[in-house]
């Protein structure tokens, strides 16, 4: 009966070990996640009518500042975007207005934090100042998108938009209307 692994041919080897001494045998194993879960992100809030009542000229992602009870309420789906937008404060940080987040019913705690207090984004102070100064530009505003989280953390994308006006907004039913008749009657054609 042998303990541990067969000794070299010749001791006097310069890749055997000094006789005497135990070799151990090391196993790798890809302790890596796949990418692909990694980055992968889970929606919890949509603006929807962002798209329709604003014309989105740029897109930034921002981390949330929150509390425990309020990532246990995202992380089962229940928040609100609906007049919602973001703002900077007279000490150059940027805050999330009016976003709804419930009470999470099985906290702890007996006063739950206030459903629509301010959040503060969590963005670099470079990425603060540029988003900053173009808000000064006459009709820009910073709307929230959608909500969701990434490798855990919870990040919120911003769009720097400019309002609509009532014909821009016909305008857009009227493209969506044609695309989807030409959508149709291409389906209809290729049918077999």
């Amino acid at each position: 009966r042998s303990h541990g692994p067969e000794p070299c041919a010749s001791a006097s080897s310069a890749t055997c070990p000094p006789l005497g001494t135990k070799v151990i045998q090391w196993r790798f194993y890809d302790i890596m996640p796949n990418k692909d879960k990694a980055d992968e992100k889970t929606t919890v809030a949509s603006n929807r009518k962002a798209r329709q009542f604003y014309e989105i000229l740029e897109v930034v992602e921002a981390g949330l500042q929150l509390l425990g009870p309020e990532v246990k309420s995202l992380r089962a789906g229940q928040a609100s975007l609906d007049g919602c937008y973001a703002r900077p404060d007279d000490r150059g940080e940027l805050y999330l207005h009016n976003f709804y987040i419930p009470p999470y019913v099985f906290a702890a705690s007996q006063d739950p934090p206030n459903t629509r207090r301010n959040r503060k984004l969590l963005l670099h102070a470079s990425e603060i100042k540029k988003i900053s100064g173009k808000l000064t530009t006459k009709g820009l505003t910073l709307i929230p998108l959608e909500v969701y989280f990434r490798r855990g953390w919870a990040k919120v994308s911003l769009g720097l938009a400019k309002g609509k006006t009532g014909a821009d907004r016909r305008d857009d039913l009227k493209k969506k209307a044609l695309r989807r008749e030409a959508e149709k009657s291409f389906k209809g054609a290729y049918r077999g």
